[in-house]
């Protein structure tokens, strides 16, 4: 049986990084440790390092974070997906509040990918659209 790669959302990272222990950081944790699929897109990694305050740990996540396969799309292709996204939303009363959010959601969506989060913005993109999120 193929499993299926997990996307672990900036807000996951960010998490673990401070040393919040959700469900979902744990399963990050697991993941890595376990060496189970888990990619990054480059707009997941700019979120968690442009945050990063310290020189030296932005060099250590950055050079781990390229240790991940990297996944994304032609970027015409992605910036026109994310706005049909975003405007299919909204034409089902649903207002996504980060537009980045709908650029990795149809990242996720167009390479069959579940996203692992804890932003309540993509349990509403999951809810008008084939973004399949991870249920803890």
């Amino acid at each position: 049986m193929k499993v299926r790669n997990l996307v672990f959302d900036s807000s996951i990272w960010i998490d673990a990084l401070n040393g919040v222990e959700t469900q979902e950081v744990k399963l990050l944790k697991h993941c890595i440790e376990n060496n189970d699929p888990v990619v990054i897109f480059p707009i997941i990694a700019r979120e968690l390092l442009q945050g990063i305050r310290q020189d030296d740990l932005y060099h250590k996540v950055l050079k781990n974070l390229k240790g991940f396969p990297i996944v994304t799309c032609d970027i015409w292709e992605l910036e026109i997906g994310a706005a049909d996204l975003f405007r299919s939303l909204r034409k089902k009363g649903i207002t996504i509040r980060k537009p980045n959010d709908c650029v990795i959601a149809f990242i996720a969506i167009y390479h069959n990918l579940i996203l692992v989060h804890n932003d309540s913005d993509f349990n509403l993109i999951a809810s008008g659209s084939k973004l399949e999120v991870h249920k803890s």
